[in-house]
């Protein structure tokens, strides 16, 4: 099965599309694609058919997001805690995304046509050597393509992702690269394994399940949540034009907050840059009052130095993890 099936929308499905798009349409989509086991069940086949359903049902859904624009996707596809399940069906897992993963280094025509960039986002020294190993040579296949981009979120949690952000900026204040008043929560933002990607517009959770389960909390907190009840490998044309629409009811509020937000964000790093050049111009204690002209320019310098610091701090975190063995962070399209 193809990682993006080649399927024409019918006149009804044009014509919805099209209606859709003269309104706000989501640029980043996220999906936790819940159901694979139900299906299964329901339908009377063996489990790991519908795990195998369920990557078709993707390989379709990524031909409808572009059909529908959208150019970004994050997928679910297997949690850290999935790792609790039967051996079987692990092992059965594993050997699924092998096969994908092998799949897609035989597709670099069709993949090169679209356009499309594969990042696999987790901590992938949880995985066998041999699928990390296979992982990183499909997403060097994809690195150079930038039309639109899949992210798999693979041997992922948000809290794992987020303890290992908070580990990289305290890697980076023992280094002397960063101080500990640079830390914020851009830096931690910047510090995620989805630092290459804006925060999902959208998040889609099939199978009637109203929970995140530990999937992109730190990104989604200005996302337009949507549940729907329907079981991932029936996963259909109509019921992602259901969860646009649902976006564009939200836009305008979704906006505001989240703008109202970086704003937030904008003024509390300015007063922590404020106390920051207060307590050095204390330290320095010559007596003399400072004019308002003058304390400024310490601002701004302050300022430049604080951005210069974390740039470079970027940069030699990026170095480490392009460096480490086998990708055991991410396998990211920067490799």
């Amino acid at each position: 099965m193809s990682w993006i099936r080649e399927r024409e929308l019918s006149f009804i499905e044009r014509l919805t599309a099209n209606i859709l798009k003269a309104g706000p349409m989501p640029k980043h989509v996220a999906f936790i694609m819940d159901g694979n086991r139900r299906f299964a069940q329901k339908a009377h086949v063996q489990r790991q058919e519908g795990h195998s359903q369920g990557f078709e049902k993707l390989a379709e859904t990524l031909r409808l997001c572009l059909n529908l624009g959208i150019h970004e996707v994050t997928v679910y596809a297997f949690s850290i805690e999935n790792f609790k399940r039967s051996k079987e069906e692990v092992d059965g897992l594993m050997e699924l995304a092998r096969q994908k993963f092998s799949r897609l280094l035989t597709e670099q025509e069709n993949l090169e046509k679209h356009g499309v960039c594969i990042r696999v986002l987790g901590d992938l020294t949880l995985l066998p050597i041999d699928l990390q190993q296979l992982i990183a040579k499909a997403v060097v296949a994809t690195k150079a393509h930038n039309k639109c981009f899949l992210n798999v979120c693979f041997a992922y949690t948000s809290r794992h992702e987020i303890a290992n952000a908070v580990k990289e900026m305290a890697w980076g204040v023992e280094q002397g690269l960063i101080k500990p008043s640079d830390v914020s929560e851009v830096l931690l933002s910047e510090c995620l394994y989805s630092s290459n990607s804006p925060n999902p517009d959208l998040l889609i959770r099939t199978s009637g399940e109203v929970r995140l389960s530990d999937f992109l909390l730190w990104q989604t907190s200005y996302s337009c949540l949507v549940f729907q009840s329907v079981l991932w490998p029936e996963y259909s044309f109509w019921n992602l034009c259901e969860a646009v629409l649902q976006y564009q009811l939200s836009y305008r509020s979704l906006q505001k907050a989240g703008n109202l937000h970086r704003e937030g964000q904008a003024l509390q790093q300015m007063e922590a840059d404020r106390s920051c050049v207060a307590e050095l111009l204390q330290h320095r204690g010559n007596g003399k009052p400072m004019d308002a002209q003058s304390q400024q320019k310490e601002l701004l310098n302050y300022t430049a130095s604080r951005e210069e610091r974390v740039h470079c701090f970027l940069n030699a975190l990026q170095h480490k993890r392009d460096t480490a063995p086998f990708l055991p962070r991410r396998a990211a399209a920067s490799v």
